[in-house]
């Protein structure tokens, strides 16, 4: 960047700050004490990464702060490392700040080197600082900010200590720009990459970088070379052939790939400068985090502990959690009460009906659940920060390898079984798109607690008390078997592929912060009601729209509003009870929803279902414990709960213990609920893979069940 240009972007108050750094390196805490609650989170074109933007006050001007996904590197391994490095070559922000977990400098300092090559304005923050002096070393910022030819600052971000430091010095950085250290490259590759910079820089867009752009092609670095193929095709092959014989040449002479040769200079260049910046001031110590590692990340006992705390997490979010829900949902009942209360009590109001049946009892069935969701958002919060989480991922890697997963995926695996749709946005802590598509996809196959009315409602109406928590058992133990095969399936068909090279780094651990905790708890929080308010309201105005129309005609009505008249001048409660709960019916009988339950009957006949199953599924997409209630509708029950003693007895007069499994086999696999259609379709950045995953688990639901229900009829004569 040229400095007049810096010095005008600086003066008018349109200074950008980009943070940049490895996973674990505080650099979210950096921006959340930089910005505060002054920040949003916006998608990267084209791709489902966010970056959160936010604004700091700087000598009574706002200065821009983009934080960049975490990456180990600026190399295309990871859709992370390739927003990260584009975002800084197209979006040219006016300064780097880079975010070093001090305690482990050599290996942060990579991604470091690549900024440097960049060419980009670089202030290094070493954060943590605390850690390194209670490890008895001591690091010469100074000497290092020599060595590296970028500014070095100490910081302790979640003490929000030298902060403000950082803040300026990225200022006066961004007005007076100095050139970082060059890595050499040594005698046999620094004259062939000066050769091909030469050649890169005749391109029209890569003047500014073309050692970089040089170094990327020697790498053979796909995305690299695309960009050089689009923006320069006429010297394009002449490039590319003068790389293919440097590649060679190095290689020949080395005895090693060149990315090995590139990247043992890289770490040669860190070592030396950590050699003459970085002191031990006293004998060394075991830190507190390898002692508790002795214990947590044992052979043995690592597996309980990690269970211990995954139960601890559950016990809190949902013992916590539950008063608080069913306060929520009183006061959401309360709420839809008295805005029923504005119209007449006989009023067949569609206004009435849209506002409390439509958009209260969509959204604010989804709404319920929040106190849940932020008390696991806050649980994984203080995991991630303290740095246990890291560890639980370490614990579970092996396994979830196995079945084509990363060991983070358990994680949001886990919470699966709560709630599908925080479960989903826990997803973000995974690296790669392919382990998130592939989690994201199989997470509906965790029974979530919506389900667990369908099956209170269906096990004590068909089985025995002594069979009752096996098949209990047997149900979420189908789901998990189902999961880990479809895992499987998708990483070797959609997602297949080699595994991405992934250093799992375990950061020290350290007490979060409150205020990181609630940013991390507001930031997910607001997301999730902002889907609520949105996309879910629609589904659910979609939803209600087509239980409520086409209205029965009259000559089907009136005979029945005949007899409600009478039962009211009789004064007969359980005569107008009986009458309400058949306009109900009626009315759902003749709605597009009763209509298309009708229609597809004879495509569920297979699986043992009878128009009423079929109906009762499709009302039951706004949210799966509305199966419940629609099946007490389409049995004249009226409003009816899972202990409903009477839906229970018309459940065992209509179907088979076999026909009742198959009901809680389909709900349990088949589309997963709309606020998980629509945080699916958030997280992924398209309908593509919310459609692929509603579809897809309808379909094998349908096989699973229609095989169980065909075989279990064949058993049994």
């Amino acid at each position: 960047m040229d400095s007049p240009l810096a010095a005008q972007a600086v003066a008018s108050g349109r200074l950008t700050i980009a943070l940049a750094g490895n996973p674990n390196a505080g650099k979210t805490t950096v921006f959340n004490m930089m910005t505060g609650a002054r920040q949003h989170v916006a998608n990267y074109p084209g791709v489902t990464v966010d970056l959160k933007e936010g604004s700091a006050r700087l000598d009574n001007r706002t200065v821009k702060v983009v934080d960049l996904p975490g990456a180990y590197s600026l190399n295309a391994y990871s859709t992370e490392e390739i927003v990260t490095r584009n975002f800084i070559i197209e979006q040219l922000p006016d300064v780097v700040v880079n975010v070093v977990d001090a305690s482990n400098l050599e290996r942060n300092l990579y991604l470091t080197v690549q900024l440097m090559e960049l060419g980009v304005p670089v202030v290094v923050a070493l954060n943590m600082f605390d850690i390194v002096q209670r490890r008895g070393l001591t690091i010469d910022t100074a000497k290092l900010s020599v060595l590296l030819g970028v500014p070095v600052v100490p910081t302790v971000a979640s003490r929000d200590e030298g902060v403000d430091d950082l803040l300026k010095t990225a200022d006066a950085l961004a007005l007076a720009p100095q050139a970082a250290r060059k890595v050499d490259y040594g005698r046999e590759v620094e004259p062939h990459i000066d050769q091909l910079t030469s050649l890169v820089a005749s391109c029209a867009g890569l003047q500014g970088r073309a050692r970089w752009f040089a170094v990327k092609m020697l790498e053979d670095d796909e995305v690299t070379r695309n960009r050089v193929r689009s923006l320069c095709p006429s010297e394009f092959e002449k490039i590319a052939a003068e790389c293919r014989r440097i590649r060679a040449h190095v290689e020949k002479i080395c005895g090693h790939d060149i990315t090995t040769v590139l990247a043992d200079r890289r770490y040669g260049f860190i070592a030396g400068a950590c050699a003459e910046a970085v002191r031990r001031t006293c004998e060394a110590h075991v830190s507190k985090s390898e002692l508790i590692d002795r214990l947590v990340l044992h052979p043995w006992m690592g597996l309980p502990i990690f269970g211990a705390a995954m139960y601890l997490m559950f016990l809190m979010t949902f013992t916590l959690g539950e008063p608080m829900m069913t306060a929520m949902a009183g006061g959401i009942r309360w709420f839809s009460g008295l805005v029923y209360g504005l119209w007449p009590a006989q009023s067949e109001s569609f206004l009435r009906s849209l506002v409390v049946d439509g958009v209260l009892g969509g959204v604010g069935g989804v709404l319920s659940y929040l106190p849940n969701i932020l008390l696991l958002f806050l649980a994984i919060a203080f995991l991630e920060d303290s740095g246990y989480m890291a560890r639980a991922a370490f614990i579970m890697d092996r396994l979830m390898h196995k079945i084509g997963l990363h060991g983070k995926s358990f994680i949001p695996m886990l919470i699966g079984f709560g709630c599908t749709v925080p479960a989903i946005m826990a997803t973000r802590t995974l690296e790669t798109r392919r382990d998130r598509l592939t989690t994201i996809m199989v997470l509906p196959l965790m029974s979530c607690g919506a389900r667990l009315p369908i099956y209170v409602l269906m096990i004590p109406a068909f089985f025995p008390k002594t069979w009752q928590a096996p098949v209990m058992g047997l149900i979420y133990l189908t789901g998990v078997l189902l999961a880990v095969v479809a895992a499987r399936v998708l990483r070797s068909t959609l997602f297949k592929g080699e595994s991405v090279p992934f250093v799992m780094e375990l950061p020290p651990y350290r007490m979060p912060s409150m205020r990181g905790l609630l940013i991390h708890v507001w930031d997910r929080g607001w997301q999730f009601v902002k889907k609520a308010g949105t996309l879910i309201l629609g589904i659910s105005v979609l939803l209600w729209s087509l239980s409520v129309w086409p209205q029965p005609g009259a000559e089907k009505l009136e005979p029945i509003r005949e007899q409600l008249a009478v039962a009211a001048g009789a004064n007969d409660p359980a005569r107008l009870a009986e009458l309400e709960n058949q306009v109900s019916r009626l009315r759902l009988e003749n709605s597009a929803i009763g209509r298309i339950g009708n229609t597809i009957a004879p495509a569920f006949a297979p699986l043992g279902f009878d128009w009423r199953v079929s109906t009762a599924l499709i009302g039951a997409f706004a949210a799966k414990e509305m199966f419940v209630a629609q099946m007490g509708i389409v049995h004249s029950l009226g409003q009816t709960d899972e202990h409903s003693s009477s839906l229970q007895e018309a459940l065992r007069d209509t179907y088979t213990p076999l026909q009742g499994f198959c009901i809680m086999l389909f709900c349990l696999i088949s589309m997963p609920c709309m606020a998980t259609v629509a945080v699916t379709r958030k997280e992924t950045g398209s309908w593509k893979w919310a459609a692929l995953q509603l579809g897809g688990l309808t379909v094998t639901a349908w096989i699973v069940t229609a095989a169980v229900y065909q075989l279990g009829r064949l058993a049994t004569g």
